[in-house]
């Protein structure tokens, strides 16, 4: 079964790709194999819906990669998994706006004033200066 569901995956995967390569005008730099897959693809959709006729070859796709992988005898039916529900909404995916950042901190009256990172180190530099003439 594990060969089954593998076969069943790369069938899928590679379908996928084939086609989207062939829409894109670029099937003729697909494997022989590949091509007559597409072939059988585009025959079957003469006779049927587009649904029907992917689900055929991806069968047929199965059944040769279940055979190349070393599967005996006739390959089973793998069970379709379950799929989430997708709203009819294309092939665009919404993107959201990240959230806006938080202010950096408060201002005002209230506000803690902060020194200003030249006179922490100006302060510093006096400490080191004044614990090297202590140590002499």
């Amino acid at each position: 079964m594990l060969i089954a569901r593998r076969a069943d995956t790369r069938a899928r995967a590679d379908f996928a790709t084939w086609k989207m390569l062939a829409k894109l005008n670029g099937a003729s730099t697909l494997p022989p194999e590949a091509q007559n897959f597409l072939a059988s693809y585009r025959k079957l959709l003469e006779t049927m819906t587009e649904a029907e006729a992917t689900e055929a070859t991806i069968h047929l796709m199965y059944k040769s990669y279940y055979a190349e992988m070393g599967g005996g005898g006739t390959p089973p039916d793998v069970p379709a998994r379950a799929r989430k529900a997708v709203a009819e909404a294309g092939n665009v995916t919404a993107f959201r706006r990240a959230p806006a950042r938080p202010t950096p901190g408060p201002s005002g009256p209230t506000a803690k004033p902060r020194l200003p990172v030249a006179l922490i180190f100006a302060c510093l530099v006096a400490v080191y200066v004044g614990i090297r003439y202590y140590w002499r």
